[in-house]
């Protein structure tokens, strides 16, 4: 007997296939997409089902967040003392916290016994006046290591006793340790060197409980919620362990989403982490891909460690930091290029993005791969210059939307001043252009949400109401595409998810309206009903 096939009709289907861009029916069968159109078109198959639970719904290709991390799903262990409402996997609201004060308040509410506090979300740029300092944290608690995780991931604050557990004083000297112009460290640490020391000396490495089971299924989940069925670990700590873990839990059919996971390249040296992603990618299966080399140039803009060309910060503050130094990031990068391997690149600030062109020129002058689809990410600050050379280099930009709400006020007062802050996220030049281009989340910087990430790039606002850049907005459709197909080619996945199309895996997103009927200023409040991850139907509530 063969196996069943399932028609679902529905109010519309957003196919993201050029040829046929709406349907009213989907074929299902095997996990797969039989055929997409009217409901004639698609009885010539043969037998068939029809299910017709979609029958008042829109469906759209299953989203694809190109940019996160499942540090997402460790942080919710901790306290959220971000700045902006959120809410957690289990659906309960977290009031944002509008100043220090709220900050340590909320810490000192947390019973850990005699363990570390650990908060997340926390970004000083919203506070003006003064930043977070130990002092600050010595009122949670001085007997016990208290953290608190800046919203970038890039920054770090702590209290007296993580410092001299970290025997961190006035002489230490590395890369990161922020001291006052006592030349004192104020407990606060910049950039993964510093972070790590913070996080061995308090017994609370967030980082190490990435890839835990209780963590990837909290990460799924988040993704669940927001309609999201292709998500990537943008950064992974692929250790034995967590890779164990992501072979357990990820090919589970119980669990809602697909993961692509990128090898974090700080992690080891380039040819044993060349090395290594290739031995795992013979262990890639249709919910769990190998392949991707992530690696860290700059920082954080708003944190002030993105490296920025002239003429600098608008507030004058020093230039920032890069992860590794130039000379040790260009022959990474040539190492992994030349294994084959695909290498998306952390790159906020235009110095960084600069950077990393420059590299991939050379290296392909030397060694050119056809398709080799490198992909900087974030890439906020590219002008019409910098795009031109990554269309021309076959190089592809994943934009951080989501920075116009969340940082886009800051942007204008204090890190780029108004010309550079109203064309950040340059999605209009990119698509005028013909540069390959996706938008993403961040994870957990800011929230899984793609239909909120599109609404960003349409609408540019602030979240005090501002449109920043009213010549670089892009239409809802070319928004839809972004969070779906374009992510998808960002992840060489465009063959297999990103459009609702014969052959492509039954990946689909199910909103309760027309995303391209509502007024764009509501695309990002429409209900998910659900998701349909390779033909398995999964309600986010009990149908």
């Amino acid at each position: 007997m063969g196996e069943t096939t399932v028609i679902y009709p529905a109010r519309k289907i957003i196919t993201m296939l050029a040829a046929r861009p709406q349907a009213t029916h989907v074929a299902v069968r095997g996990g797969r997409i039989l055929g997409v159109g009217d409901l004639d078109d698609l009885t010539g198959w043969g037998d068939y089902e029809i299910d017709d639970r979609f029958a008042d719904k829109v469906i759209l290709p299953g989203f694809v967040e190109g940019h996160s991390h499942t540090l997402e799903g460790v942080l919710w262990q901790y306290t959220y003392v971000g700045f902006f409402d959120r809410t957690g996997p289990d659906g309960h609201h977290w009031p944002g916290a509008k100043s220090i004060d709220e900050v340590v308040a909320r810490l000192r509410e947390v019973d850990t016994g005699s363990g570390p506090v650990v908060g997340w979300g926390f970004d000083p740029i919203y506070f003006t006046g003064r930043r977070m300092n130990k002092d600050d944290l010595d009122k949670v608690a001085t007997d016990r290591s208290v953290l608190v995780l800046h919203a970038s991931g890039h920054l770090l604050n702590v209290n007296s006793a993580v410092l001299n557990a970290a025997g961190v004083t006035a002489d230490t000297d590395v890369h990161g340790v922020f001291k006052g112009p006592d030349g004192e460290p104020t407990g606060e640490m910049q950039e993964f060197a510093a972070l790590y020391m913070a996080f061995e000396a308090s017994g609370a490495n967030i980082y190490n409980q990435i890839g835990g089971e209780s963590s990837l299924h909290n990460f799924g989940r988040v993704c669940h919620l927001a309609g999201v069925t292709t998500a990537t670990d943008l950064y992974a700590r692929l250790t034995p362990e967590t890779t164990a873990a992501l072979l357990r839990v990820v090919p589970d059919p119980s669990f809602p989403i697909r993961v692509v996971p990128a090898y974090g390249a700080l992690a080891d040296t380039p040819e044993n982490g060349a090395a290594l992603v290739k031995s795992l990618m013979d262990k890639s299966s249709a919910k769990l891909r190998f392949g991707l080399v992530k690696m860290m140039t700059d920082g954080s803009i708003q944190g002030f460690t993105a490296r920025i060309k002239w003429p600098g910060y608008y507030n004058g503050a020093p230039n920032g930091l890069w992860n590794a130094p130039p000379e040790e990031l260009v022959r990474a990068f040539n190492v992994f290029h030349d294994a084959g391997l695909q290498v998306h690149m952390h790159t906020n600030g235009n110095e960084a993005s600069e950077l990393m062109l420059d590299t991939i020129a050379d290296t392909l002058a030397r060694n050119p791969r056809p398709d080799h689809r490198h992909t900087l990410q974030h890439a906020q600050m590219m002008d019409e210059a910098l795009l031109r050379r990554a269309k021309a280099l076959g190089v592809a930009v994943n934009m951080f939307a989501n920075h116009l709400y969340y940082w886009g006020e800051q942007h204008l007062a204090l890190t780029l001043g108004p010309e550079r802050a109203h064309r950040m996220e340059p999605f209009a030049t990119a698509q005028r252009l013909g540069v390959p281009y996706a938008m993403h989340s961040d994870a957990p910087v800011t929230p899984v949400a793609p239909l909120f990430t599109a609404w960003c790039a349409v609408e540019r606002r602030t979240a005090e109401g501002r449109v920043l850049g009213e010549a670089e907005k892009i239409s809802v459709a070319d928004a839809l595409r972004a969070i779906t197909l374009g992510a998808a080619y960002t992840l060489k996945m465009d063959h297999e998810v990103g459009s609702i199309e014969t052959g492509k895996r039954a990946d689909f997103a199910i909103l309760e309206q027309d995303p391209l009927a509502v007024p764009s200023a509501e695309l990002k409040d429409i209900p998910i009903w659900g998701t349909v991850l390779g033909g398995i139907v999964q309600p986010l509530h009990a149908e």
